[in-house]
């Protein structure tokens, strides 16, 4: 079955929806707040210049989110699986904010719950790809049971950290 990388999941809290050109502005808004990239290897993502180029990467991949307050319908933020590969059984889910007023947890968790629940009907694998600095990430995928795999650099040389988890592992299913 192949992997369905841009389906609505809705949740209580949560609507993940796939990101298209029309979202650029609200999108923006959510990410326009410097606090929210400080601890990020591209802290100047606030910046609109910067911000389009990570929207039109977004746009490309195929896989992005536009996730949407279901009290508001406002955007709050993004994110996207990324690399599937079906010999290995598994796809990075990344590229995730959400504007600060959602940060706290129960935001991000009921998104990454949607997201894996959805990728594990295809894989046994996730993995998330973070900037070592970034402790927020860090502890926000931790709390959902991710277990740091390694390091690696990616294209530009800068060093991430990996995390897995693992369909048999992850609680919900």
């Amino acid at each position: 079955m192949p992997f369905d990388l841009q389906p609505l999941l809705i949740g209580k809290l949560l609507q993940l929806r796939p990101l298209n050109e029309d979202d650029f502005a609200g999108l923006f808004k959510a990410a326009s707040d410097p606090l929210i990239w400080e601890q990020h290897p591209e802290k100047d993502r606030y910046r609109e210049d910067v911000f389009r180029k990570f929207f039109e990467g977004a746009i490309k991949s195929g896989g992005a989110f536009a996730v949407i307050d279901n009290e508001n319908g406002t955007i709050i933020g993004s994110s996207r699986y990324h690399g599937f590969n079906e010999a290995e059984s598994e796809i990075e889910i990344g590229w995730t904010f959400l504007a600060r007023k959602y940060w706290g947890g129960i935001y991000n968790r009921e998104m990454k719950d949607l997201m894996l629940k959805h990728a594990f009907r295809f894989v046994e694998n996730v993995v998330v790809i973070i900037g070592p600095e970034n402790l927020r990430a860090r502890k926000a995928v931790e709390k959902l049971g991710a277990v740091l795999i390694g390091k690696r650099s990616d294209d530009t040389g800068k060093e991430r950290v990996i995390y897995r988890l693992t369909r048999s592992d992850y609680p919900i299913l």
